[in-house]
């Protein structure tokens, strides 16, 4: 299989963390070029790479093939729509766009141009959740009736510069954790029948959404996912109940720990998880009551990249579609809309 060389946009934490580590570690991936303006940070952990000052050069460079964008959420749109139709395939940090009809534009674009647009919805190959899903496919706690999930933090300042914590197009938590935590459940269980929403500031002086509280209803299903920024003491992350038994869970994946700390995703304990964060499961199963831990299952954003990789060779949908993540937005944009009116939006 040949190599893919790819141009990064950014260098931030984004960049830096969560996207060079894959393409610098992935065998059919070759980190070319990155996009840095004012500095060359990735030359000095990358010696290899070109750095580029302009994004149009980099568009202009016929030798990549793949371009991964890593800027703030206002501009995904517009670099996305220039590297489509620059004939590049394209991967778009999380949130896909800031509105879902930028999204659908996106999708029709890339069918057209012929080429692999995706989203890095990459918490799809969190351990947790990766465990979660085994649990109800296997349907160990019988019917799901209720699936509650936080991505809490503790931040009780602003961090100076940060441009998701400022009034601009895509900014604040619920575009930021809170569009993992849909993508998530959307993969889990579709699209829900309304949304209801609680969206707060709760940090003095803040300008940005820094706590939401969002419903999805499925039904006899209830579906909570929670996040904010002043949680010092965090309760369990993921609660399942169902009509057999329960499974919870504390602590988040610890990949991203991993990353920051300079773990590389080819060392064998890269995304594996302490005995004491293993998920408890309480249920009745095929006639047995089981009632301890259930092992996390490694998770592994590289898987992420392989299915890109995959994608482009074979010229076939990536897992995470255009289509799926705009139905992220749009459900961002519905739970604006029920927290601006203070009621339920219904949607099917």
């Amino acid at each position: 299989m040949r190599k893919i060389n790819v141009g990064l946009v950014g260098f931030g934490l984004s960049g830096k963390v969560f996207h060079a580590p894959f393409l610098h570690t992935h065998p059919f991936l070759h980190l070319h070029s990155v996009v840095e303006r004012n500095h060359e940070h990735s030359k000095e952990q990358y010696p290899y790479v070109q750095v580029v000052k302009d994004y149009q050069a980099l568009l202009n460079n016929v030798e990549i093939e793949l371009v991964v964008i890593t800027v703030p959420n206002e501009y995904h749109y517009t670099m996305a729509r220039d590297a489509l139709l620059a004939n590049k395939h394209v991967v778009v940090e999380k949130p896909f766009t800031v509105t879902s009809s930028e999204a659908k534009e996106l999708d029709i674009l890339a069918k057209k141009q012929k080429k692999v647009i995706s989203v890095y919805h990459n918490r799809r190959w969190d351990g947790d959740f990766l465990t979660v899903q085994k649990v109800l496919k296997e349907k160990l706690l019988g019917e799901v009736v209720e699936y509650e999930v936080h991505f809490d933090r503790f931040r009780n300042y602003f961090k100076e510069n940060a441009w998701r914590e400022k009034d601009v197009p895509g900014s604040g938590i619920l575009y930021d954790l809170g569009s993992h935590l849909i993508d998530q459940a959307q993969v889990l269980f579709g699209m829900p029948n309304s949304v209801y929403a609680d969206l707060r500031t709760q940090r003095e002086g803040g300008k940005a959404i820094d706590s939401f509280d969002l419903h999805l209803d499925y039904g006899r299903l209830k579906v909570t996912l929670k996040a904010g920024m002043l949680v010092r003491e965090a309760g369990p992350r993921i609660q399942i109940h169902g009509t057999n038994g329960s499974f919870v869970k504390y602590g988040l994946d610890p990949q991203e720990e991993h990353l920051r700390n300079g773990m590389l995703p080819s060392n064998q304990t890269y995304g594996m998880e302490d005995e004491n964060r293993w998920g408890i499961i309480n249920s009745d199963i095929r006639g047995l009551h089981v009632n301890g831990r259930i092992e996390t299952i490694q998770g592994n954003y590289l898987d992420y990249y392989q299915n890109i990789v995959e994608s482009i060779i074979n010229r076939q949908e990536p897992l995470v579609t255009a289509t799926q993540a705009g139905n992220t937005i749009y459900l961002i944009e519905k739970a604006i809309e029920s927290a601006s009116e203070k009621k339920k939006i219904q949607l099917v």
